[in-house]
């Protein structure tokens, strides 16, 4: 049994963070789950709110935030293009000035931070996989750009309060993610095909469908996270998480209209600005240091985040 620790989750009502919630809970820890409700929502949660030892709070990270609390898992902002482009300001704002808070508050409480940064810190690669090494290749000043460069500041940011102030950091770089929680109007490829299906409405595909992403299930990251938390205060990371076996966006959508029975036709779209091409994590790190891989297969995960989207649709016709 782990020792009982106070955990403050920022953005701990959105689809990672109430998956970590629910993790740390069963854990025993105490947890704070701080959410402005923004993509976050309550149902995310809602299961989690008999439990004695956890607690919501509405908050937004760009403003300072007083509590008491041993660790801090920083996963607050909006993740999916839909919503980090609609207040593009305000997503740098959350990215930097969230960091900034959330950092200063570790630094007073000396308390151990995690920063659920992204595989946007490497822009439209032009190495494939991709290494904690490689520095990106970024547009500074595109429509992405909000949540590309917040995200890569904030990494900035946290290993300079290492330098200065002796803090303890990890820094988690995350690759496509899915499953229940997901938010339904996102826009995110898996999200985006299981609606679309199950509706027999047309799924849109970018481009031809050629370009690949990886897809790791939401257990299988959360995991990861903790595994992360939980290694020595040498060890900062920046370590990728994501699941390396790639398939198309196409192959997606026809392993979607299969497991779920559609009658959904394909039909294609122009590709969006900036949209990379190629996603893949290369996870060696994290093997040798954590001793993680992802273990669930995309048809499993799959079929979970199906059925969760078919009872949420099924509640809101009620």
């Amino acid at each position: 049994m782990h020792l009982s620790k106070r955990i403050l989750v920022t953005g701990g009502a959105g689809f990672l963070g109430s998956h970590l919630c629910a993790r740390l809970l069963k854990e025993g820890h105490d947890v704070i789950c701080v959410d402005n409700f923004f993509t976050g929502t309550k149902n995310n949660v809602i299961s989690l709110l008999n439990n004695p030892h956890f607690e919501v709070m509405r908050h937004d990270v760009t403003f300072p935030l007083y509590v008491e609390v041993d660790e801090i898992y920083n996963l607050a902002c909006p993740a999916s293009p839909i919503h980090y482009q609609h207040d593009p300001v305000q997503t740098a704002k959350t990215s930097v000035h969230g960091a900034i808070n959330m950092l200063g508050l570790a630094k007073r409480l000396k308390a151990k931070i995690f920063q659920a940064s992204t595989s946007e810190v490497y822009g439209d690669p032009q190495i494939h996989p991709q290494t904690e090494s490689y520095w990106g290749h970024v547009n500074p000043i595109g429509f992405r750009s909000c949540y590309d460069e917040g995200k890569r500041c904030a990494e900035t940011l946290f290993f300079d309060y290492r330098r200065q102030h002796k803090l303890r950091i990890k820094v988690a770089r995350i690759f496509n993610t899915y499953g229940p929680n997901m938010h339904p109007n996102d826009g995110r490829v898996v999200s985006n095909f299981i609606v679309q299906a199950l509706r027999n409405e047309p799924i849109t595909l970018y481009g031809d469908g050629s370009q690949s992403r990886s897809f790791c299930y939401v257990d299988d990251l959360i995991d990861v996270f903790v595994r992360l938390m939980d290694t020595a205060d040498d060890f900062t990371g920046p370590v990728n998480m994501g699941n390396p076996n790639e398939f198309t966006i196409k192959e997606l959508a026809e392993k979607v209209i299969d497991l779920t029975g559609s009658r959904s036709k394909l039909i294609n779209k122009p590709l969006p600005k900036d949209d990379p091409s190629k996603r893949k994590p290369d996870i060696t790190l994290a093997k040798e240091k954590l001793g993680w891989e992802p273990k669930i297969e995309l048809e499993e995960g799959l079929k979970n985040t199906i059925a969760y989207f078919e009872t949420l649709m099924k509640e809101s016709k009620k």
